[in-house]
């Protein structure tokens, strides 16, 4: 048996906390990296293309699509989302343990394509704390926001086909949680 690296599919809610605990995991295990999806949706203040996301035109990534450029894409809150397929192939071949922060119907795509994927939900469980980090985030006016927590209802539904669901109530104690999630998963693949 030859361990080999693992990707893990991280979704939830807008608000939940899933790209800070992801950025702070990255900053502090090896082995690890984050995707790069590309998108349609316009870049926000601070953003980088290339870091944070591929920054594309509608017609770019139709194309990309009719390629099959992606390992998963889908419409969220009106714009496009994709994981490029060779970029995370490539890195889970070199051994290097890939993260994809994704909504849930490419998690859906991912469940159907790839059987050793580890899936994780993060969410809370305060009411009104998801409205209230969107609020305070400041990046989404208040239709956009209301479009999110439209969807984030509906996202909650799926968090049953997921390996594991870490609750952002207290986000050092969910810190804690997906840093140990990751561990005890990591390499736990044979080829």
């Amino acid at each position: 048996m030859i361990d080999r690296a693992r990707l893990f599919v991280i979704s939830g809610p807008s608000g939940s906390g899933k790209s800070s605990l992801i950025s702070d995991v990255i900053k502090s295990m090896d082995n690890f990296e984050k995707s790069i999806s590309a998108t349609t949706r316009p870049k926000r203040s601070g953003e980088i293309h290339g870091r944070n996301y591929y920054f594309v035109s509608p017609e770019e990534f139709r194309e990309m699509i009719d390629r099959g450029s992606f390992l998963e894409w889908a419409v969220y809150a009106g714009y496009y989302y994709g994981t490029p397929e060779n970029f995370v192939m490539e890195k889970l071949s070199i051994g290097i343990n890939m993260i994809l922060e994704i909504e849930v119907q490419g998690a859906m795509q991912i469940m159907k394509k790839i059987d050793d994927a580890y899936f994780i939900f993060i969410t809370t469980t305060i009411p009104g704390q998801l409205r209230e980090r969107l609020i305070k985030r400041g990046t989404d006016s208040i239709e956009e926001i209301e479009k999110r927590l439209e969807i984030a209802e509906k996202e909650q539904k799926y968090k049953k086909y997921y390996d594991c669901i870490i609750v952002n109530n207290n986000y050092n104690e969910a810190l804690k949680n997906l840093k140990s999630v990751l561990i005890e998963a990591d390499g736990k693949v044979s080829k």
